[in-house]
């Protein structure tokens, strides 16, 4: 009985350690590849002279805070990343939290030999406040120009 109970305790503290997941990020990672993946690549080099990598990417290392907003909220128009144009519109993922898409950059950002550190949880939320304001007001103004338009239509 002595012998019994320290190698239960032994047995049970490896299947828990080794049952822990030592990926450091794991969120970021298994969102990355539900939600990213499809257009990014799961090795990150996006999709050739269409979708931007995000591995090895100058546009992510000096931009952080603006992806965050690009997850959230989509964008469009033209981005030059690693000195390539690109112009092929991203939608948003509005229903992700503040967390998962700081996990999300955090993955990134520290994926396939990228280096470029966490992003700033608290600059980041900041920055997303100030998107969403800035999102609103392009809402309300395409919704003036449709308003102004139908009613030169009626006349």
């Amino acid at each position: 009985m002595k012998i019994i109970l320290p190698l239960f305790t032994a047995l049970l503290a490896v299947i828990l350690y080794s049952s822990c997941k030592e990926e450091t990020f794991y969120q970021g990672h298994s969102i990355y590849d539900s939600v990213c993946a499809n257009c990014h690549m799961e090795d990150g080099t996006g999709l050739k002279g269409l979708i931007p990598p995000v591995a090895d990417s100058d546009y992510l290392k000096n931009n952080m805070l603006d992806v965050a907003c690009h997850i959230r909220y989509g964008i469009e128009g033209e981005i030059v990343v690693n000195g390539k144009t690109y112009n092929q519109p991203m939608a948003g993922i509005p229903y992700l939290t503040d967390t998962e898409i700081a996990n999300i950059i955090n993955y990134i950002n520290n994926a396939w030999g990228n280096d470029y550190g966490m992003v700033p949880f608290k600059e980041m939320r900041e920055k997303l406040k100030a998107c969403e304001r800035e999102e609103e007001a392009k809402r309300l103004e395409e919704r003036a120009e449709r308003i102004k338009n139908m009613e030169n239509t009626e006349r």
